[in-house]
């Protein structure tokens, strides 16, 4: 059988739930979900710029939107919170007053929460941000792929499979080429799979990166 569905719509209501929590008419859903994009792109963008990256790894690992009748609350989930937080001690402040002025909120109160993930490396979204950052600084693929493995290893994942697609090595004919550890399951729903795809620039072209990890069966 083919795996052509993302794992996360996949298993929405078991194992996963949305990012966004919110309720819309029909006439204004279009303009709700275009609004949660923007605030989204708005936050990593402001986190690229100002944050103390020692790394090379944002920390990013998913932004979850709640919207009331009068307050929106943004809680992001961060690898490495104190980076952002030494770079710029008021950044919370800076940032909330810098959207409120952007989206021109009149009745809405807006509330930015941060909150640690305790172990970063066991996030999808996290390792693909540093398996691009080891593509962009021209290390080998494979080095990279067992690199992530083996910081994925060190948290409580039951598997890890990382594929990388594109003009890899900067040959002539894009392929693909993937590498697994321990199990993952894809077609069992109850399997509590987190799934990021991740697209890289590099010099030779762009690289897509897939990352599947199994956390646990529920």
């Amino acid at each position: 059988m083919g795996q052509k569905i993302n794992p996360l719509g996949f298993r929405l209501g078991t194992t996963q739930s949305h990012d966004s929590l919110w309720f819309a008419q029909p006439k204004n859903y279009s303009e709700g979900l275009q609004e949660d994009q923007k605030i989204r792109n708005y936050m990593k963008n402001y986190v690229q710029k100002n944050m103390r990256i020692s790394s090379g790894v944002e920390g990013i690992a998913r932004i979850e939107i709640q919207k009331r009748i009068d307050l929106i609350q943004v809680i992001i989930y961060l690898g490495f919170p104190k980076f952002l937080i030494e770079s710029r001690p008021r950044g919370i402040e800076e940032l909330q007053m810098n959207l409120e002025k952007e989206f021109n909120w009149v009745n809405r109160k807006l509330n930015i929460v941060i909150r640690r993930i305790a172990k970063p490396y066991g996030n999808s979204n996290i390792l693909g941000e540093f398996i691009a950052g080891q593509l962009k600084n021209r290390v080998s693929f494979r080095k990279a792929m067992k690199k992530a493995i083996e910081l994925t290893e060190q948290t409580d994942t039951k598997g890890i499979q990382v594929q990388i697609g594109g003009r890899i090595d900067g040959k002539e004919i894009a392929r693909i080429e993937w590498i697994r550890e321990g199990r993952v399951p894809l077609q069992t729903i109850r399997a509590k799979i987190d799934y990021c795809c991740y697209t890289v620039r590099t010099i030779h072209g762009v690289l897509g990166i897939k990352i599947w990890i199994f956390i646990d069966n529920d």
